[in-house]
């Protein structure tokens, strides 16, 4: 009897690479991309991923020098991993300062998700921003993934795979929640997040990333105060909708510190809002998002 030998884990680069490739859709024709399957295997797609190809098929239908500031999603179905996604971009208004576009995301025939964002040429105007949250840099932290190795032998053998699989984006929580026990806690959790390694400097693709990574940590922030979540309890959470406002400009290959909270909760739906912070302070990025958290008996 031999033991199994694991396959090694692909380098923080060819992680980075795998996130870059996913994020650039295809154009097939006018107006029309098509963006590519993800390989996690686990049968439903990230609606990060989503959201991301939308706003990259967006951005390309769009001339420099207008950039990407707002975007609006709702999520109507889930996506299948089986199969590619369709994005179909309508071009709603193009002026002088401001284009807008709206993204249909297919799949099989039927939209997974509807999106508008809004592109705007870069002006200088009245400023003021939240101050940044005093919390430990992410250099004294644990990341996500290390904090999942260290319980390995508590994971059912059914979460294990999708629960451990190397990361393309390094999570590093300021208070890293009980996934074992859990208790109500206040509503509000902070953590630094960047992809695994440098991708280059092309703008669009960073606000892909920024898009793409900011539905990792929201949704989860309206449980903390109810004590649940999906490994210990029956716990359905799926996301609704989802908005991202872009202010400033920044790298998704240096750290960004994602402040959430969430005021509400109720009707089997949760309300969220989160800040994102570059390393020096500037506010760049503000999001919200709704989404369904039920409990099954």
């Amino acid at each position: 009897m031999t033991d199994d030998i694991a396959e090694p884990d692909p380098s923080p680069a060819h992680l980075a690479q795998t996130l870059v490739d996913l994020l650039d859709v295809e154009e097939i024709d006018t107006d029309l991309y098509r963006g590519k399957r993800g390989n996690d295997g686990f049968g439903r797609v990230f609606g990060g991923q989503v959201i991301g190809q939308a706003l990259q098929a967006a951005q390309r239908s769009t001339e420099a020098p207008k950039q990407a500031h707002s975007l609006h999603a709702y999520f109507m179905r889930p996506g299948n991993e089986d199969h590619p996604i369709i994005y179909r971009v309508l071009r709603d208004f193009d002026g002088k300062s401001f284009a807008t576009r709206r993204v249909i995301a297919m799949q099989k025939g039927q939209p997974i998700l509807s999106m508008t964002c809004s592109l705007q040429v870069p002006e200088d105007g009245l400023t003021h921003q939240d101050a940044m949250p005093d919390v430990p840099p992410p250099e004294e932290l644990t990341s996500d993934r290390d904090l999942r190795l260290a319980m390995l032998d508590k994971i059912p053998e059914r979460f294990r795979a999708n629960f451990m699989r190397p990361r393309m984006v390094d999570i590093r929580p300021v208070s890293p929640r009980s996934w074992f026990n859990p208790v109500k806690q206040a509503p509000r959790q902070n953590s630094w997040f960047r992809v695994v390694a440098p991708i280059g400097d092309e703008p669009a693709l960073h606000r892909a990333i920024l898009a793409y990574a900011s539905d990792m940590s929201l949704l989860g922030t309206a449980t903390l105060a109810h004590g649940v979540n999906w490994m210990t309890h029956k716990l359905q959470t799926a996301s609704l909708d989802h908005s991202v406002w872009i202010h400033e400009p920044f790298r998704a290959d240096e750290w960004l510190l994602y402040v959430c909270d969430s005021p509400w909760a109720g009707h089997a739906r949760g309300f969220n809002r989160g800040k994102i912070f570059a390393r020096d302070g500037r506010l760049v990025a503000s999001c919200a998002q709704e989404g369904l958290i039920r409990l099954r008996e």
